[in-house]
């Protein structure tokens, strides 16, 4: 099996129809091509266990297919932890809280099932490519990649997006939600505010292709 496509994708927030139909639209092939997600499938939207069961249904499909943690993940974990619950509620862990919720059978059974436990506890903190690193948030500049803090790769945001600082490779990222993919010598940014009435977008490599859906 030879790999032949790459595929990105900026961050999901919930939106689980708007996934769906990006999904369709780039003609993923399972068995020969990589995706990957950037982080950031929760919270804000309205269908966080939704999202989190097609990527499970993905990964089912294909051994190409990687997560990797977001903020928001993380903010999960730790609120699951009962660690700042304060912090995962009030950036939007209520619409997450919902949707595991809603489908519950009962009170006896799990809020959150063991499959998405272990998919949360399972999620990468980067992916290096040939020619990029993939990070949900980006790097500290002037410190190795090796040597980076997670934290930094899942929470920085001016520091990194505003500098020209040489990583060896360029940096493909999402967190910072920008009307646009943003294309700079060291650093593509693919997070479109999906959440937030704009597109969801997805990254194609090698060809540096874009496709996007809008809200319906």
């Amino acid at each position: 099996m030879s790999q032949r496509e790459t595929f990105i994708v900026g961050d999901v927030h919930g939106c689980l129809e708007m996934v769906k139909r990006l999904i369709d639209k780039i003609e993923w092939n399972p068995s020969s091509d990589r995706l990957i997600f950037i982080g950031d499938y929760i919270d804000r939207g309205e269908d966080a266990r939704g999202v989190v069961d097609f990527i499970l249904e993905l990964k089912e499909d294909s051994p190409l297919v990687a997560c990797l943690i977001g903020n928001h993940e993380q903010m999960f974990l730790d609120y699951l932890s009962g660690v700042n619950p304060r912090g995962f509620i009030l950036n939007g862990g209520i619409s997450t809280l919902r949707s595991y919720e809603e489908v519950r059978r009962s009170k006896d059974d799990p809020l959150i099932p063991s499959s998405h436990l272990d998919f949360f506890s399972s999620l990468l903190p980067m992916i290096e490519l040939e020619e990029y690193y993939i990070v949900h948030a980006g790097f500290r500049p002037n410190i190795r990649v090796e040597d980076q803090d997670l934290v930094d790769m899942i929470w920085i945001r001016d520091e990194f997006i505003y500098s020209d600082y040489d990583f060896g490779k360029v940096v493909i990222f999402g967190h910072t939600p920008l009307s646009n993919p943003v294309i700079m010598k060291n650093k593509i940014g693919i997070d479109t505010g999906a959440v937030y009435g704009n597109c969801l977008t997805c990254l194609e490599l090698p060809e540096k292709r874009f496709y996007s859906v809008e809200p319906k």
